[in-house]
Order: C-alpha cells, then structure tokens, then sequence
C-alpha cells in the first residue's frame, strides 16, 4: 500500500488551505502554482503565489521542499534522520528609500515570527528603466524543518501570511 510522504501529506494540506483562501473566502488571488519533482538531485518542491484581493502592490510565495536526504530519511526510517520538509516565504515589493524601509521590514517580519526566520532581502532595479526605487526580494527562512506535527498550524501560519502581507503594503 502506498503510504504518502510528510512533503505529500503537507502540500495537500497547504494547496487546500490556500485554494480555500481563494475561492471561498476570497481573501487572496493565486498568481502562480508549481509542484516539481526534480529528477537530476530526487527533490521535491511546492510552491503557491498570491496576493491579497484589495492590496496586489505586494506578493508572497509560500515554499515547501524535501531533499533527498529528507524523503530517505523518512522512507527508511533513519535513526537520528531528520525527515521533513523545509518551509519559506518569498516576498516582492517595490520600495523607494530602502535605507528607511528595509529596516521597517526586517523589524516587522521578525515581530511576526518572532526568532523562528531568517530574513534575506535582495533589491534590485532594472538599468535605463523608468521606474524609480528597487524591487526588493524578501526571503523568510524558516530555521526548523515542518512535519505532520505541524499540521494544526497551517492555518495561523497563513494567517501571518497575510498579516505579513498587510504590514509590508503599510511599509
């Protein structure tokens, strides 16, 4: 009998609390959605993309991975494995004075999850383009890996989501 994967059991859950966000309570719009298997390394990676319904000046993108290492570890029930999955959030907002707002940033995604994250922002700006400011790129690292454990939390963690959403629009 085929027993399904923590990455499987968790992207099932995420895809349908995300969808539900979408369709019935219509919170969010999902610009994107990817789940790949990726042969050259056997990983595996879901991804979902959306904005808030009312404040599309800002992204997220939710990414749930499994390496190698994570599926075997589970499949063969290493001892002192560390099966799971790896858990991030992508972030896009145009900024204009990035000495001021990506302090703000990284202030406020650090109030939000408190010590658990990792943030990373990149900016970038295309040469000769018209629009002033930078596009910022913000990774939120999550530094435990999620397992079926962490099930029951998939809906406050997407409701920081979208808190996190609110705040960086106010930025």
């Amino acid at each position: 009998m085929y027993d399904p994967t923590v990455f499987e059991n968790l992207k099932v859950a995420f895809e349908n609390r995300v969808y539900d966000l979408d369709t019935i309570e219509r919170e969010i719009r999902i610009m994107n959605r990817v789940d790949q298997m990726d042969l050259a390394i056997l990983a595996r990676r879901f991804a979902v993309q959306f904005t808030l319904y009312h404040l599309e000046d800002v992204s997220a993108e939710i990414i749930l991975k499994a390496s190698l290492q994570d599926l075997a570890d589970e499949i063969l029930e290493t001892p002192g494995g560390n099966a799971g999955c790896t858990l991030t959030v992508h972030f896009q907002k145009r900024i204009q004075h990035e000495t001021e707002q990506c302090p703000l940033i990284e202030e406020s995604l650090r109030a939000i999850w408190e010590n658990e994250v990792l943030v990373v922002q990149t900016l970038s700006f295309m040469y000769g383009g018209d629009d002033s400011g930078y596009l910022n790129n913000i990774e939120v690292k999550f530094r435990t890996k999620i397992n079926e454990e962490n099930m029951r939390e998939i809906p406050d963690f997407l409701h920081s989501v979208l808190d996190a959403l609110r705040v960086l629009h106010a930025i």
